[in-house]
């Protein structure tokens, strides 16, 4: 159980972790891991990089830049451990699946309806093309992650999550109940209530911006590119939707922060990258959106035992202690020659992490 103070000042949890998040390579991947790794055990790393995880020895490689970068970070938990997916696509056969599970840091298979976000052009086409592949992984107990949005040209923006579900997701889970899926960034009504029906097989992460803002955000004050990620936040009710899903201590639901690091340059462009970069203060967010709820003695179930337990993983031993101390994010990071606006950029934030 979580130990706050009476006057809840200070809050001492398990140790969490980020069951969604995007490192990218290189430079970019330097920083993301060293923001990720100073209070997260564990992170599941997304596959949508350049060129995409797509076989378990680009797998291997990919882990090895990430504990490569972990040494040259002085700020970061050595103890770090990454956990990896495979990015599906049209040509994954059984074969590669079974590779993949051999390896243990591998936990599960990505699924990107192709062009339905950052990285996705090699995403799959049609489910039936994977069916093998998603039976093999059911076998092997893989958890199948699910970018959630329908790509179909004739659906609205605000639509393609709850059209998805229905036209994908649903007949899936009915046809292959055996396989283990988490709906990655719920962002509606639908996907909760997806979730909250589907039996003990299912799951999904919640961000904290789409914990913290509707869709209003992305135009408060004029059009902010640094607010804008796949899937879009949705009307007030979805926020609230998820708000009480993610305090409400159903284990189904657990942190997956989605951040995602973009330059400036991309973000602010003819035709802007999506993707919103937390990791700097992740946690503490959380903190601050679960303290506003009066629901901070849901946090560490959510942040710390819910992911692991539904991943088969180990609970961490590790406590971290969060303080309601007031502290400013930085308005802008230079990382090598890019620079990265982070979520709340110059803004006071109220939760710190303790440095004891």
């Amino acid at each position: 159980m979580p130990d706050p103070s009476p006057t809840m000042q200070r809050l001492t949890i398990t140790r969490p972790d980020d069951w969604h998040v995007h490192f990218r390579r290189g430079a970019i991947l330097r920083r993301a891991v060293a923001d990720t790794a100073r209070c997260f055990a564990r992170a599941m790393v997304m596959p949508n990089t350049e060129p995409p995880i797509t076989t378990a020895a680009r797998a291997r490689d990919y882990r090895a830049e990430i504990l490569n970068a972990l040494t040259t970070s002085p700020a970061a938990d050595k103890n770090f451990t990454p956990l990896l997916a495979l990015y599906l696509t049209d040509e994954t056969r059984a074969r590669d699946i079974v590779e993949a599970a051999n390896n243990d840091f591998i936990v599960g298979c990505k699924l990107y309806p192709a062009h339905a976000t950052t990285g996705a052009a090699a995403g799959v086409t049609e489910v039936k093309k994977i069916m093998p592949a998603l039976k093999c992984m059911a076998k092997h107990n893989l958890v199948l992650q699910v970018h959630g949005e329908s790509t179909d040209a004739g659906v609205d923006i605000f639509d393609r999550e709850a059209v998805f579900i229905d036209r994908v997701l649903a007949p899936l889970q009915r046809d292959l109940p055996e396989l283990k899926i988490v709906l990655e960034h719920i962002t509606t009504e639908q996907g909760v209530e997806f979730v909250r029906q589907a039996g003990a097989r299912v799951a999904a992460t919640i961000t904290a911006h789409h914990l913290m803002f509707n869709r209003n955000e992305m135009f408060r004050g004029g059009l902010r590119p640094h607010a804008y990620c796949l899937p879009v936040p949705k009307r007030e009710r979805h926020r609230r939707a998820l708000l009480r899903a993610a305090t409400g201590g159903d284990p189904a639901f657990f942190l997956g922060s989605d951040s995602a690091p973009h330059p400036r340059a991309a973000k602010e462009s003819e035709c802007g990258c999506a993707g919103i970069y937390s990791a700097p203060a992740a946690l503490e967010l959380y903190a601050e959106i679960f303290a506003k709820a009066g629901a901070l003695d849901k946090l560490e179930g959510f942040a710390g035992h819910y992911g692991a337990d539904f991943y088969a993983q180990p609970r961490n031993s590790g406590r971290l202690t969060l303080v309601q101390k007031p502290r400013r994010i930085a308005r802008s990071l230079t990382v090598g020659e890019a620079e990265i606006v982070p979520l709340k950029s110059g803004e006071i934030i109220q939760w710190s992490v303790a440095d004891d």
